[in-house]
């Protein structure tokens, strides 16, 4: 049976951490995948994920199932942080959480939803998003469109682009917006153009979906939620699916959640329901450990505090990063206008160099990034970042 098979091309950007590994230049620079790095170039455990960590072990008695929606205390401490504590969502019990692995598995548990309530539904995408987004959809036998977003000329949001496309989308369809720091051009929508989107999408019955991965790496963590908040204030029904991956740095640990909104807690439960049959064929119940940090450290007033902290240090180097990549790159002569990435938001920039620039940077100077062009600036370091700019720089002249 396999031995007509041919290879599945590489992941895009799993493929190029491949490829970075392979690679012996010492010098060598991954700024594909989208994990945080310190000043050091490693990706850190969190103060805070160590302690809850200690908690857990000396307190752990079972090895046991989670139930198939997982940890209801989980559940809650998402919804709070997402929505926040006294918000009517939260308080009126019309939203229903779902513990995930990752958040690509609470997209996934999204789209098998969507698939068997309303299997004719397309889920509409935004030009360009993060290229497993399609993928996931489509694997849950649903049609994948996509709507304008960036615009190169001004390095921001098409707006009036997407609103002509958001205009023609049927009723029930889903549309799939980043809550914030948009993958991959850290290019977001500003309050009253969240508030217009919501309005809309009320308007013409169309189901939002908020992929909703970097809570607290754009602004800050209230601040961050705005979008979804605005979405929640409009429209009576939603998806959230959450990450904890990057603001809680455990990546390896898939820490995700579905959190669904209806209009009663009636229809949430119904939901649930059906939520729970697509998660039992699936995986059939989530993984605990990374659940109970995060539970651990929201539901601990001091560990929460510190936890809020190690978030804002995290965000800040990353912009310090931005300033730090235009500034070096003015140095090194690049006569290219590059300040739109200072404010860009969250871990990556759409920084507008071409796939020949980044052959070229892959093959004469080791520096891996995805041939969208798309940076991680939470790759950056200021050890990296002079040979960086050096690379760019020889790229640019050809």
């Amino acid at each position: 049976m396999f031995d007509t098979i041919t290879p599945a091309p590489p992941d895009a950007i799993l493929g190029l951490t491949e490829a970075f590994k392979n690679d012996p230049n010492p010098r060598k620079i991954n700024l594909g995948v989208g994990v945080y790095k310190d000043a050091d170039g490693t990706t850190p455990v969190l103060g805070t994920v160590k302690e809850a960590e200690k908690r857990l072990l000396r307190g752990e008695q079972t090895k046991s199932y989670l139930p198939i929606e997982g940890s209801p205390e989980y559940g809650a401490a998402s919804q709070r942080l997402i929505f926040g504590d006294s918000h009517e969502i939260v308080n009126s019990g019309r939203a229903v959480t779902a513990q995930a692995p990752g958040g690509t598995g609470a997209l996934r548990v999204a789209g098998d939803f969507i698939r068997e309530i309303t299997p004719g539904a397309t889920v509409w995408v935004s030009d360009p998003t993060w290229p497993n987004h399609p993928s996931v959809f489509q694997s849950a036998g649903l049609k994948v469109a996509t709507y304008p977003y960036f615009d190169a000329a001004t390095n921001g949001v098409d707006f009036e682009g997407m609103l002509a496309t958001i205009r023609t989308i049927p009723a029930g369809d889903v549309l799939l917006l980043h809550g914030c720091c948009h993958n991959p051009t850290g290019v977001d929508l500003s309050p009253e153009q969240w508030q217009t989107v919501a309005e809309i999408a009320t308007e013409r019955g169309i189901l939002p979906l908020l992929d909703f991965a970097y809570q607290g790496f754009a602004a800050g963590l209230e601040e961050d939620a705005m979008g979804v908040r605005a979405i929640a204030a409009h429209c009576p029904e939603m998806f959230v699916a959450s990450s904890f991956s990057k603001n809680f740095g455990l990546y390896n640990e898939r820490v995700g959640a579905l959190t669904v909104v209806a209009r009663t807690p009636d229809a949430a439960a119904a939901a649930l329901s059906h939520v729970k049959r697509c998660i039992r064929a699936n995986y059939s119940n989530p993984p605990a450990h990374g659940g109970e940090i995060v539970r651990t450290i929201l539901g601990d007033p001091e560990l929460r505090q510190q936890w809020e902290g190690e978030v804002t240090a995290m965000r800040e180097r990353i912009n310090t990063m931005r300033h730090l990549f235009v500034e070096t790159l003015n140095e090194k002569g690049v006569t290219q206008d590059f300040s739109f990435i200072t404010h860009q938001r969250g871990m990556f920039s759409f920084s507008g160099l071409t796939p020949a620039h980044v052959k070229a940077l892959r093959e004469r100077h080791s520096v891996y990034i995805v041939g969208s062009g798309r940076l991680s600036v939470a790759g950056m370091t200021e050890g990296n970042m002079d040979y960086l700019c050096a690379a760019i720089a020889d790229v640019l002249k050809g």
